[in-house]
């Protein structure tokens, strides 16, 4: 016989308590949030300090993608076992340390292990943050507190960038990652202080009671995500270090290939897959994250390079850097929510193939970017447009594949889609020097990164135009009863916003 659960206080938005709950999930995402902006900044800097080879500076990089988006979905499902508080503080004592250990990296290699390690605390808290956000608030405010996490998230990725940059500049590309032990000395306290505990089996307020107290604990798919971060990690070596054609790079590219066949083998096979795969027999989610692959992929390579070219070859600081890329987020915390509206009135297949579209034509105009470059003339029109190709794009993106599954799976949905963004970004970083001849030594020389550059954006363009044409083909109007995401306001450029799990209709078990 189930027992009944504790009812989980119906904390109101404008109560003390509500405001600690928003606080202390917004610090504790804001970490991730800032470290996945900010070191793109760092790494010309961090390569000169440490001698790191190219191939260094994509891992420290792609380390912290890999591990976040192998495990992210099952970080969901251990706060919903153990407590979401509990993992969600053990996510940001997790990342604290790792981000201690990056900042005391004396070379590079324990610089890729510590950012590993973050990945893993990032996955963690990520979810974690917006669990605590769904189990505590009443009803009536979750929409709202959702909105303002998602709202003061999107400024901490817009300012990261420049925080990024004045920080390189100053007392040193070691303090991107010391900041965030100060933020955890506050998260840490603050969450066992004010924030309620809640897991999968209490019940969220306006959860049916008896659903709540009846639904059994998901087991952990350990061997799906194990075999879905090893596909990865095997993967992106292969890539990297593709051009070396060493007998190890043709070994690990066959056993990534192996590792993500017997991934799917385990997800289809398991009672409680991390990835349930009837998830993708709607063919408008499928193919809505294939476009979402498509396009996260040119973000990722995007976002990557710009940071070196403007460093390495137009001869900007890393503060110069960090403000030069402000236009493209602040056109996101501006203007996502009206674009999500839009797509409302006119359905997502518009936004959806005009937005990467005008997305590759920003790439295109960074061709004009080279030796001394003239910020208004040659850098800002290429991020004008980009920012307002992604304003056309995120929301409905979001939206669209929310709309395309049961009220039940959003969280699921959202989690999935995210984790496509977040392996686009990853494979794009780890293939493009390749696919573009960048040798390893690449970025201390101008006309060696500038030649490179010059051939990456039209293919980063070229993947967009891809993903225009997939969403066109594909995508239709959802169902009238489509959900408005919660995350409309959004500032970070290389993921689109996770969405919380929403509480089930009545008589109906969550997926």
């Amino acid at each position: 016989m189930a027992v009944p659960p504790q009812e989980t206080p119906a904390v109101r938005i404008s109560s003390p308590a509500g405001r600690w709950i928003l606080l202390t999930t917004v610090l504790g995402s804001s970490m991730a949030m800032l470290d996945s902006t900010v070191v793109n900044v760092a790494l010309p800097r961090i390569g000169r300090d440490l001698d790191a080879s190219l191939a260094a500076l994509q891992w420290t990089v792609n380390a912290y993608m890999l591990t976040l988006a192998g495990l992210i979905l099952l970080g969901g499902s251990l706060g919903d076992r153990f407590g979401r508080r509990k993992v969600f503080v053990l996510g940001v004592m997790w990342f604290a340390s790792a981000s201690l250990l990056c900042g005391l990296a004396p070379n590079a290699g324990v610089l890729i292990a510590a950012r590993a390690l973050q990945g893993i605390g990032g996955a963690l808290l990520t979810p974690g943050s917006l669990a605590l956000i769904q189990a505590s608030f009443h009803p009536d405010d979750r929409s709202k507190a959702v909105g303002l996490w998602s709202g003061f998230g999107g400024i901490g990725g817009a300012v990261g960038p420049f925080l990024g940059g004045w920080l390189v500049d100053g007392p040193g590309w070691r303090w991107v990652f010391l900041l965030n032990i100060p933020l955890a000395l506050v998260c840490v306290p603050v969450a066992l202080r004010h924030v309620p505990e809640s897991d999968g089996s209490t019940a969220v307020p306006g959860q049916d009671k008896e659903l709540a107290a009846g639904r059994p604990h998901r087991g952990f798919d350990v061997l799906g995500a194990s075999l879905g971060a090893v596909a990865l990690a095997l993967v992106t070596y292969a890539l990297i270090e593709a051009t070396s054609g060493s007998v190890l790079v043709w070994v690990s590219a066959v056993l990534g290939v192996a590792a993500g066949v017997g991934f799917v083998h385990v997800e289809r096979s398991r009672p409680d897959p991390m990835m349930p795969p009837d998830i993708f027999a709607s063919r408008q989610f499928t193919a809505v994250n294939l476009v979402t692959l498509c396009v996260y992929a040119a973000f990722g390579g995007f976002f990557f390079l710009t940071a070196l070219q403007l460093q390495v070859v137009a001869g900007y600081s890393p503060l110069q850097a960090g403000t030069a890329l402000l236009p493209t987020t602040a056109l996101m915390l501006l203007f996502s929510a009206r674009s999500g509206e839009l797509a409302q009135r006119i359905g997502p297949r518009i936004p959806l193939t005009v937005g990467p579209l005008l997305c590759a034509v920003a790439m295109l105009l960074m061709l004009r970017v080279g030796k001394d470059a003239v910020y208004v003339s040659d850098v800002l029109p290429a991020l004008l447009v980009m920012g307002a190709g992604m304003v056309t794009l995120v929301a409905p993106l979001t939206a669209t594949v929310l709309a395309s599954v049961d009220t039940g799976r959003a969280g699921l949905a959202s989690g999935i889609n995210n984790a496509a963004a977040r392996v686009g970004g990853l494979l794009a970083v780890a293939a493009l020097p390749v696919l573009v001849g960048m040798g390893p030594e690449a970025y201390r020389s101008a006309d060696a990164f500038d030649s490179a550059f010059r051939r990456a954006m039209p293919l980063c363009a070229g993947v967009l135009v891809v993903g225009a044409a997939l969403a066109f083909a594909t995508v239709r109007r959802p169902a009238p009863d489509c959900r408005r995401p919660q995350c409309r306001t959004h500032g970070c450029v290389t993921t689109p916003p996770l969405e919380p799990q929403r509480a089930a209709a009545p008589g109906r078990l969550p997926s």
